[in-house]
């Protein structure tokens, strides 16, 4: 049975007062929670500070995004090898936000895929359509396409111990949520698709929903089959809200 992980997304959001009391809060609510793995991804300036805030508890550090370089003269970059120095576990590729605003392909995010495989990081690989390509019945054409841009350079091996994080563009920070139902019905057309290649890698792989979830609808969220946590953005800033949606993919899947 496949393990949920539920992962905050703090994005540009933070300072070392509000990480301290943030994680705080979250080992004192945690603590005793099994049957769901837990992450958080800070900016990167505060990995380090974050990580020792973590001592003690299981829940994971994460990233928002690498460079597919490993070293050399690219001013502003972070490596693979660095963020596994800091002791990041997950790393957040093929955001929206990412596409949208630094015109990242779907090859350069599967370069970014195979650099994190290589290193032994896990890439929280993020996929979804807009809400145009919504209304246009393209959920599942835009979903395969960004899929395909790894299985057909690494194959369906590459998603062995990976995670696939479906977002649809027009849910994330808008306050509108997929209906559990239609979340359900792109997670399992994500599944059968990679079915398609290897049977045995679909069955495993996680594959989170992401797009405004909260502490109000991530329970009914974790009730579908192949939903198997959450990437979290605004809800992951707050421990008690951030807590009730881990505490709910545990019970779930219990």
């Amino acid at each position: 049975m496949r393990k949920p992980l539920v992962m905050g997304n703090w994005k540009l959001n933070g300072s070392k007062e509000m990480a301290k009391t943030l994680v705080a809060g979250l080992k004192q609510n945690l603590a005793d929670v099994k049957n769901c793995d837990v992450a958080i991804a800070p900016p990167v300036m505060y990995l380090d500070f974050v990580r020792e805030q973590l001592s003690g508890s299981a829940i994971n550090l994460g990233a928002q995004n690498v460079d597919t370089a490993v070293s050399g003269a690219y001013t502003g970059d972070i490596s693979a090898q660095m963020l596994k120095e800091m002791g990041t576990k997950y790393i957040i590729i093929g955001h929206s936000e990412r596409r949208t605003y630094h015109k990242e392909s779907d090859s350069f995010i599967a370069k970014k895929f195979a650099v994190l495989k290589e290193n032994g990081l896990i890439p929280v690989l993020c996929i979804g359509e807009t809400e145009a390509e919504n209304e246009a019945n393209q959920t599942e054409a835009v979903c395969a396409r960004q899929i395909d841009a790894v299985l057909e350079t690494l194959g369906a091996a590459a998603f062995k111990d990976a995670v696939i994080a479906y977002e649809p563009i027009w849910a994330i920070g808008t306050g509108k949520s997929a209906t559990p139902a239609q979340a359900q019905a792109v997670h399992k057309f994500i599944r059968d698709h990679i079915a398609k290649k290897d049977a045995e890698i679909a069955k495993q792989v996680i594959i989170q929903y992401g797009g405004s979830v909260n502490d109000s609808n991530a329970a009914e969220l974790f009730t579908q089959p192949d939903i198997d946590g959450a990437l979290v953005g605004g809800a992951s800033l707050k421990a008690d809200a951030f807590a009730v949606i881990v505490k709910a993919a545990a019970k779930a899947k219990s």
